[in-house]
């Protein structure tokens, strides 16, 4: 059995806790969460040992592998701790909120050995490696992407300064996956603003962002995201090619070529695929399980705090 710890005990914490206690090789042996009961109530459902002190749970118990779920400005040396014990590592997104420290960590992390993965989930769609599987050697025009939703209830959230705001700590994953489908991006410019939710007590990020990219292929990307108040939550991506044009909305893939359309619709749990991909890697040492490591995740990181730093002073960042 794979000995698993988790540190922070909230909404996303929790469905990776349900699918370790799903997975018949993994068993959940401690939580830990700076807020005693939310740890002490993960174990009562799930076992294991809650703890309020990282370092104790380090000390206390023999992980093989560590699920890392706090918010952005509050990683501290968690995995640097890890990694010196050899625990493996899923780090969610985003990986922290200054490049400079997750480049050092990743080279910690790389020369420790450990395999690690990132909360990228969405990649592990079913939809999503179709289309990947489609577009090989396929030429690209446009990648184009939205998401709206409402504000999440987290109080740190609206801080830009701790969560780097919707484009760095929500919206990376629909960007991640414009990355993920469409390759590298060469230059990044953005303008953001403050506008409907100007009300929000304590509020200091942008509600609306617009991101234009140009990938290093030549083909040209943009994405819109924000939380001002509307009627239902949206996500959608379209890429367009040679005679091609390819959407996903949710699990749903559609691909309109001038004979004929596809239409593919997903069923199976993406997050629960990530997880199981993970304990497989770690129970077999296989990494190309791993959809999404961490250096990748450092790459998308590196891309939305571009964007955010483009608004910030007008200008567009381009990347060597």
């Amino acid at each position: 059995m794979i000995r698993i710890g988790v540190v922070g005990a909230g909404i996303i914490a929790a469905e990776h806790m349900k699918h370790i206690h799903q997975n018949g090789h993994a068993e959940l042996v401690a939580v830990c969460d700076v807020a005693p009961g939310a740890a002490e109530s993960a174990v009562r459902q799930y076992g294991g040992t809650a703890y309020t002190s990282y370092d104790e749970m380090l000390k206390q118990e023999k992980l093989d592998a560590l699920f890392i779920c706090v918010p952005p400005f509050a990683h501290g040396e968690m995995e640097e701790k890890a990694a010196e014990r050899g625990i493996h590592l899923l780090v969610e997104k985003p990986l922290g909120l200054n490049m400079e420290e997750v480049h050092r960590k990743a080279e910690v992390l790389t020369q420790s050995g450990i395999i690690t993965g990132s909360g990228y989930c969405l990649r592990y769609i079913e939809s999503v490696q179709r289309a990947k599987r489609y577009l090989q050697g396929k030429e690209i025009a446009m990648v184009r992407a939205y998401r709206f939703g409402s504000l999440p209830p987290n109080p740190w959230w609206v801080d830009h300064s701790k969560s780097g705001g919707q484009l760095v700590e929500q919206t990376t994953h629909n960007l991640d996956l414009m990355m993920y489908l469409a390759g590298d991006v060469r230059k990044v410019s953005a303008d953001m603003a403050l506008l409907l939710c100007r009300s929000v007590p304590g509020i200091t990020t942008p509600d609306a962002a617009s991101v234009n990219m140009v990938f290093d292929s030549g083909a040209l990307g943009h994405i819109d995201t924000g939380f001002f108040p509307q009627p239902d939550g949206r996500a959608s991506l379209e890429i367009m090619g040679r005679d091609f044009r390819l959407t996903l909305e949710g699990k749903d893939l559609t691909i309109m070529e001038s004979e004929q359309t596809t239409i593919f619709r997903g069923k199976s749990d993406f997050y629960k695929s990530q997880d199981d991909a993970f304990i497989h890697a770690v129970e077999t040492g296989d990494r190309s399980l791993i959809l999404a490591p961490y250096c990748t995740a450092m790459r998308t990181l590196e891309v939305t705090l571009a964007a955010n730093e483009s608004a910030k002073t007008g200008q567009p960042v381009f990347f060597i």
